[in-house]
């Protein structure tokens, strides 16, 4: 069992500050971490309102940043993303504008390569079959239906002598 330790509302608030000096959290990330500790009651909110005040979080800002990163180096689809992002309390206002960091030809060459990369290591019984493993292996990474069939039926012809 985790011992939770009571933390001055100063400490807290240069704990955090000095977290969002270095990355980009939001007040969902931030209320996560504030919840190890023993705070004064109303100390979680005024913390989280200095944090804004002095745009050490800004949810517009961190929007952008996770649609980047996740898309760049997750290999994520925008599905994945968004839903995400509204797990974190995400405005969909922000997502939406976030969503224009990913090019629609840069989503469907990162979707090439992930399938591409997956497909040496899955094996099936014919094409039916492998086709369908690497259709369900995009869907978790958060691919639409529509681009995920649009790059198996075009890039990508299927011998399953190729076992």
């Amino acid at each position: 069992m985790e011992v939770r330790k009571p933390i001055a509302e100063e400490e807290a608030f240069n704990r955090l500050a000095a977290k969002c000096a270095t990355a980009e959290y939001c007040i969902f990330d931030m209320r996560r971490k504030m919840e190890r500790w023993l705070l004064k009651e109303g100390a979680e909110e005024r913390i989280i309102a200095r944090l804004l005040k002095d745009n050490f979080i800004n949810e517009e800002r961190y929007a952008h940043a996770f649609v980047r990163d996740k898309f760049r180096y997750n290999h994520w689809g925008w599905v994945r993303i968004e839903r995400e992002l509204m797990m974190r309390g995400i405005p969909q206002e922000y997502i939406n504008e976030a969503h224009e960091e990913i090019d629609p030809s840069d989503n469907l060459e990162s979707l090439r390569q992930l399938i591409e990369a997956k497909k040496r290591s899955v094996k099936g019984k014919n094409e039916y079959e492998i086709k369908g493993k690497l259709f369900r292996f995009a869907i978790s990474r958060g691919f639409k239906y529509d681009d995920i069939n649009r790059v198996l039926d075009s890039h990508f012809t299927f011998d399953p002598q190729d076992d």
